[in-house]
């Protein structure tokens, strides 16, 4: 019997993906946090430690145009084509896609798929949804 909360489980999983997951300046690391109301996702230079670009559901760009609630599929894809916007306007090419410790399903696939069709090419390693 797990005596962890739900959010310390996610912490885990992340962690463990983190051990073979970093961004270089050739290949950022494209992460996505979501929350119960949100989501959000930053390209980052883990060498450089330096956020190179960022999206949200909270952005004025996205919140005037977005119909729907932000924790929905809709806006995590509105969200990962703003985010592939930005990241072609740096000249990012490729990613490294890190789910966060969350399942690769739902507004975390929804945002993927989008950013993956808006521009770059989201390499994401082998899922084991452990």
């Amino acid at each position: 019997m797990s005596l962890l909360s739900r959010k310390q489980q996610t912490q885990k999983r992340h962690k463990r993906l983190r051990r073979n997951l970093s961004g270089t300046a050739n290949r950022p690391r494209l992460s996505v946090f979501r929350s119960n109301n949100h989501i959000y996702a930053q390209v980052i230079d883990d060498e450089a430690q330096n956020t190179i670009c960022a999206a949200s559901t909270l952005d004025k760009d996205l919140r005037n145009n977005l119909k729907v609630h932000g924790s929905s599929q809709d806006a995590s894809t509105a969200v990962g084509e703003l985010l592939a916007q930005r990241a072609l306007q740096k000249g990012i090419q490729q990613v490294v896609f890190d789910r966060g410790g969350n399942l690769y399903h739902g507004r975390v696939k929804a945002l993927a798929d989008a950013a993956r069709g808006g521009g770059p090419s989201i390499l994401i390693p082998p899922l084991n949804n452990d």
